[in-house]
């Protein structure tokens, strides 16, 4: 179970035990857990907004967005701040944009791009909340992190070391697969028969696309991925499908 410790640990603020040293293999490993950890914020999430439902619609979204940001270190944030950073001020060029994204200081773009996406995600909450579908929170996290396998399967790694050039390095890619495959089809499988078939088939699409789309720009602009293009993935398909949902 250290893997998902590790996963855990990395990706939230959940009480994961702390896995003590290591090996590269256990972090490599770790990646099969993402989903997973996922769906535990989702279910945090979706608990919250249950236990607030009897409040006023824009105190619930708030409360709910609060632990939304806390329950995930904020990291995913961190990554679409550098990114939108990188992105602006690299002006075409892989070294300027790489540079720019190791900065621990976040400039202009990065703040507002925050800003963006915290007030489209309490937007969201509000038409979502005042629906009676808070449950549904229980997806969004999962589908995000649902992501990151896949896009460590398919995208080399942009820098020659870090954290996530050992998860790429020494993810398993067949039990990558196998997680990926039985992820999407258990979101399509359950809402279909919770919801309905268009709403499942719609996340599934939406949640693609978004891979495809930021994965082709990162492998023009980078020729790879980073663990803050990573993270911008996630908080993008969270905002997407969050905003897919409460318009449904």
């Amino acid at each position: 179970m250290r893997p998902l410790w590790i996963a855990g640990r990395f990706l939230t603020r959940l009480p994961f035990p702390d896995p003590g040293a290591t090996t590269a293999a256990e972090v490599g490993q770790s990646v099969l857990w993402y989903p997973l950890t996922g769906l535990l914020l989702g279910g945090l999430i979706a608990s919250i907004a249950w236990l607030v439902s009897g409040a006023a619609v824009s105190v619930a979204a708030a409360v709910v967005l609060i632990a939304w940001v806390w329950g995930s270190g904020a990291i995913h944030l961190d990554g679409i701040a550098d990114s939108a950073d990188g992105w602006v001020g690299g002006l075409g060029s892989r070294e300027r944009t790489l540079d720019i994204m190791k900065d621990p200081r976040c400039g202009s773009m990065g703040v507002t791009v925050i800003g963006l996406v915290l007030i489209a995600k309490f937007a969201g909450l509000q038409a979502l909340l005042a629906q009676s579908d808070g449950w549904l929170l229980l997806w969004l996290p999962l589908l995000g992190r649902w992501q990151l396998p896949l896009l460590l399967l398919t995208t080399r790694y942009a820098r020659s070391h870090g954290m996530a050039f050992e998860q790429a390095q020494h993810l398993p890619r067949r039990a990558g697969w196998l997680v990926v495959s039985a992820v999407l089809l258990a979101e399509i499988l359950i809402v279909s028969a919770t919801q309905n078939w268009i709403l499942a088939t719609t996340l599934a699409l939406v949640t693609v696309s978004i891979l495809l789309i930021m994965r082709r720009a990162m492998v023009q602009r980078l020729a790879g991925f980073t663990g803050d293009t990573a993270g911008a993935v996630v908080e993008v398909t969270e905002t997407a499908l969050l905003l897919v949902i409460s318009w449904s």
